[in-house]
């Protein structure tokens, strides 16, 4: 959160409304990092200008609406161009989508199933996050239908399930592994997951891993909160109204989680995430099609504040890697989510290196 460009960075002014201003960006340039969340308004005109120009382009979004239609409107476009549009390369979804990577590369094995558990630490002043994202779960929830109608639109082929079949967990449950409750991570981790799954196995005949997200809430004071907070959000984000409402007062509708202001540096400089991953499969030379997975790992993914910190550092390295590996990268440019055009790249090395750390643990230091 403390660097600053050096004296030879120009600026260059855009407007999303202004195609003009984003084209003569586009044309300048081999990546453009897209900024412009929520991305179902701001998003697209960046994207457009970028398969136009013949420049790629990485987001930091977490709105599945937007980055399965950006697929949808651009993929053959991209493709034509050669250049690659790549999504989720902020904490929406490199931890988790590249996290499963490295889990399956861990596993003497056969990797099948995967579960995550997100911890988020903060210090004495707590953790907060910019409305931006705030609008963007509003919204996001808001149009769920439209949603299930894209992807009956794009027609995905279905992601076969091999091995045990994974058991899904309730809406809140007792997590023994963390001896807290937990519920089920509402970001967009397991879509990108499925879609990385899904091109790995029909592009690569690579064998897919089923998923599953949570994120750990504390004990049942945690649970009673969230449970009022959660309901009263889903009631008033069914209606005008109540989004109104939601949009103008992020601060009193989320218990000071969401300002207009976002943290400040201290409370970003003591916030911290660990995803731990519980991955289960088959050993060497065991059918994963018979019989009960017979071997396990635990791996974990730690980061600095997932928001401020984290996003920039997997945004960047991101785009190194797709500057820097191109040889390694998808054949064909078109509309990637990242672990679909980094999983033959160097990217964990580069996120390691720079405090993104990913390792094997075992239970205990769970």
């Amino acid at each position: 959160g403390k660097a600053a460009p050096g004296a030879e960075v120009g600026v260059l002014l855009c407007d999303v409304g202004d195609e003009g201003s984003l084209a003569a960006m586009a044309k300048q340039t081999r990546l453009v990092l897209n900024c412009v969340g929520p991305y179902r308004f701001f998003g697209e005109p960046v994207v457009k200008a970028c398969v136009e120009n013949g420049a790629s382009c990485i987001d930091i979004s977490g709105e599945p609406q937007f980055l399965e239609g950006m697929y949808l409107k651009y993929n053959e476009k991209a493709a034509e161009k050669g250049v690659y549009i790549i999504g989720s390369c902020g904490f929406d979804s490199i931890p988790a989508d590249m996290g499963v990577l490295y889990t399956r590369d861990k596993l003497k094995g056969t990797l099948t199933a995967v579960e995550s558990f997100l911890s988020v630490k903060s210090g004495p002043e707590g953790a907060c996050i910019h409305d931006g994202t705030w609008k963007s779960a509003i919204y996001g929830l808001s149009d769920q239908e439209n949603l299930k109608k894209l992807r009956k639109q794009i027609g995905y082929t279905p992601v076969p399930v091999i091995g045990a079949k994974l058991k899904r967990r309730g809406l809140v449950f007792y997590s023994q592994e963390f001896r807290e409750y937990s519920i089920p991570f509402m970001g967009s981790d397991v879509s990108v997951v499925k879609r990385s799954q899904r091109y790995l196995h029909t592009q690569l005949q690579e064998t897919p891993v089923q998923y599953a997200a949570y994120a750990n809430i504390g004990g049942l004071g945690s649970v009673m909160k969230l449970m009022f907070a959660g309901l009263l959000f889903l009631l008033l984000v069914k209606f005008s109204f109540g989004r109104k409402l939601l949009v103008k007062y992020p601060e009193f509708f989320s218990a000071g989680r969401f300002t207009k202001k976002g943290p400040t540096q201290k409370q970003m400089d003591e916030t911290s995430f660990t995803m731990t991953f519980f991955g289960e499969g088959y050993s060497e030379g065991q059918d994963p099609q018979k019989g009960k997975p017979n071997v396990k790992i635990c791996t974990q993914v730690k980061g600095p504040e997932p928001g401020y910190i984290a996003t920039p550092i997997a945004m960047v390295q991101a785009g190194v890697a797709l500057l820097e590996e191109a040889a390694c990268l998808p054949a064909q440019g078109g509309v990637y989510s990242p672990g679909a055009a980094f999983s033959k790249t160097k990217l964990i090395d580069r996120l390691n290196k720079r405090g993104l750390e990913f390792s094997v643990i075992t239970k205990p230091e769970v």
